[in-house]
């Protein structure tokens, strides 16, 4: 392909994306204007891709972190025959299009990841590079090699002023990711204006801190582009930053390397001008000329053959790794065996354990069931009961192993994750303490807003923690969670509900689901006197009623207050019919049927009181306007645990004098 070649592709993507923003009246042309030189060395030259097969598993992944240049991504899927016609680019931005302000996956073919919120694509892309290197681990053979990809990501100068910039790439430099390809579009502009108003970081020093490849070239030579990715492919050690030097809007005669150019239409008169400039019929818009529908073709018929001639090298690795290909799938498949639940741990209802034990003792269990099973937690394993017995860990050039090391970096762990889950091969999960979930919040919303099933570990889940004090206190995360659409929080009672809440979190491929678990010991509920954990899938049961028939009072509780609620219970019943419900899971027990919740929540009881060690928002939804919450509405305080209990008021008597304040 000669420069003119490249020249004309480039210049089409870049009045493809300056036009799809013209009619939408509004988006970001710069970005995708001043990265189409190396977008274009990359599709029409190295990226190994299928269009007739999006899903093909050892395609390379490509990320532009930088969400806000979608007309980039989609000028490239496009051009390279994905089922996005051009209409759905004429509808950028609209409602129900293939082509959102960002990209989204899930929407649109050939779309990896949801990316927007600056850094995190990157985060997500160092979360697949690490999957391909442990997927090479476990199914290359010394004569057959199904896993053998790259992940290619264009950042901005913002994405790269996030905190969780440094994060994930200081993970990625520590393991030694070197098939993870970085082009930094540094154009030195941001909304505001110059990037020199709040950012002067010596990039190429950072990035040799974090035992990067550093490469700087002009990003509008092709050239250039050409050997830095070729130098980047060569490297066998580390991961590899190429720093670009590029002209934000680059093409338009009169905006280019101006703030005005990032976030707005170019105007149609200044359309019209960069049209004239780059040689395009300046009244014709989606204009592509047949030249370069030729060259993405003949690009196509290229990577057809290379994603072919992978089926028939899997073929002939099934035939040859029988065994292995069939771990494959079933780790493809996200395969949980269906008598699972007969492999999870016994545990003794005379010895009270916390759930965050009960856990580690599960996951053990699981790991043996469910070899894709891979974890970790940021930096808190032997607090969060997280690491897997008697395997090996992940580490610099070593991944076969399955425990994940985050180091303190609880906002990249989740970034890693979402990428992880996304790229296929394992289930996934991450751990931290609850009130950490605050530093990891945006990852876990994009888990939501993707469906990702990552598994959140979230321990030391209350005020219980104790002498710690506020500052690691949880008191409003739990409702901050559940405000999240699409994720499952489940706060399990005891240790057998904590064993059923990580099946359910397992067969749950819809979504994410936190585990709320607490640091402190509790009681371990005798399932042969009261209802079955394993009816936590529904989110809320009665675990045990004084009386038949319709209950006159109803103690609703959640995790380590249940074992409270059903104490509390007892005394009442010697003069009340008194039902405890154990509520684990809001977001499960709203998926029910009205005839099984109302037979939980019967509407005629509007004696109700719910019992949680958190804030009381939300609660309302389950008492209604007569009922009353037992909460905390305030941040806690350094002490025993117990003491503040009592101090709270989260102790029998005081759940008896709430309820016999409902009944009278």
């Amino acid at each position: 392909m000669t420069q003119t070649d490249l020249k004309l592709v480039a210049d089409t993507i870049r009045c493809l994306s300056a036009d799809g923003v013209q009619s939408a009246k509004s988006g970001h042309p710069g970005m995708p204007m001043g990265t189409a030189d190396y977008a274009t060395v990359l599709f029409t030259k190295f990226l190994k891709h299928c269009p007739s097969k999006p899903a093909w598993p050892d395609r390379d992944r490509f990320i532009v972190s930088a969400g806000h240049g979608s007309m980039l991504v989609y000028s490239l899927l496009h051009l390279s025959g994905y089922d996005l016609p051009m209409d759905e680019l004429k509808k950028f931005r609209q409602y129900g299009s293939l082509t959102p302000g960002h990209p989204e996956q899930g929407i649109t073919p050939g779309v990896e990841t949801t990316t927007g919120p600056l850094s995190q694509g990157i985060g997500n892309s160092i979360g697949m590079a690490l999957t391909e290197r442990m997927l090479a681990a476990r199914y290359n053979t010394p004569d057959i090699s199904p896993v053998d990809h790259y992940t290619y990501v264009i950042c901005s100068d913002g994405d790269l002023m996030e905190g969780l910039s440094h994060e994930a790439c200081a993970i990625a430099g520590h393991l030694k990711l070197h098939k993870l390809i970085v082009f930094y579009d540094c154009n030195r502009i941001t909304i505001e204006g110059a990037t020199d108003l709040a950012y002067s970081d010596d990039v190429r020093r950072r990035f040799e801190g974090y035992h990067w490849n550093v490469l700087e070239i002009d990003g509008h030579d092709y050239s250039s582009i050409e050997q830095a990715l070729n130098d980047a492919r060569a490297e066998t050690e580390r991961p590899t930053i190429i720093i670009g030097h590029t002209h934000i809007g680059h093409g338009s005669p009169n905006m280019h390397d101006s703030a005005k150019i990032h976030g707005a239409p170019l105007g149609e008169d200044e359309l019209r001008a960069t049209k004239k400039h780059l040689g395009f019929p300046e009244d014709q818009s989606f204009y592509v000329p047949e030249k370069v529908r030729e060259l993405f073709a003949a690009r196509r018929q290229a990577l057809e053959a290379e994603a072919q001639a992978w089926e028939d090298t899997w073929s002939a690795y099934a035939s040859a790794h029988p065994e292995l290909a069939a771990a494959w799938q079933s780790a493809m498949d996200m395969h949980i065996p269906a008598d699972i639940e007969a492999t999870l741990p016994d545990f003794d209802p005379d010895q009270p354990l916390a759930t965050r034990v009960a856990s580690g003792k599960t996951i053990q269990a699981l790991a043996k069931q469910i070899p894709s099973l891979i974890g970790g937690s940021a930096d808190l394993a032997p607090s969060t009961n997280t690491l897997i017995d008697d395997v090996a860990s992940v580490a610099p050039g070593k991944y076969e192993g399955r425990n994940l090391h985050f180091g303190i970096r609880e906002h990249g762990m989740a970034a890693l994750l979402n990428g992880m889950m996304l790229h296929g091969g394992f289930r996934v999960f991450g751990a931290t303490f609850f009130v950490f979930s605050d530093y990891c919040r945006p990852s876990v919303r994009l888990s939501a807003i993707m469906k990702v099933p990552v598994i959140y570990v979230f321990t030391h889940d209350s005020f219980y923690v104790g002498e710690d004090g506020p500052t690691h206190q949880p008191v409003e995360q739990t409702a901050a969670l559940r405000a999240i659409p699409g994720l499952t929080v489940i706060r399990p009672s005891d240790a057998t509900e904590t064993a059923a809440a990580w099946v359910t979190a397992l067969r749950n491929t819809r979504g994410p689901t936190a585990l709320l678990l607490t640091r402190q010991n509790v009681d371990v509920i005798d399932r042969s006197q009261y209802a079955s954990a394993n009816l936590l899938k529904k989110g809320a049961y009665t675990l045990w009623q004084s009386t038949e028939g319709d209950p006159e009072l109803i103690l609703i509780a959640t995790g380590s207050e249940v074992p409270l609620a059903l104490e509390a219970a007892r005394e009442l019943a010697a003069k009340h019919s008194v039902r405890v419900v154990s509520m684990p899971s809001w977001e499960l027990f709203e998926q029910q049927d009205g005839a099984y919740r109302e037979s939980v929540l019967p509407r005629n009881c509007r004696r109700r009181l719910a019992i949680e060690a958190a804030t009381s928002l939300g609660w309302e939804r389950y008492i209604g306007d007569t009922g009353l919450i037992l909460s905390l509405d305030h941040f806690g305080e350094s002490g025993p645990f117990k003491d503040l209990a009592k101090a709270y008021g989260f102790t029998t008597e005081r759940v008896v004098q709430l309820a016999t304040q409902l009944m009278t």
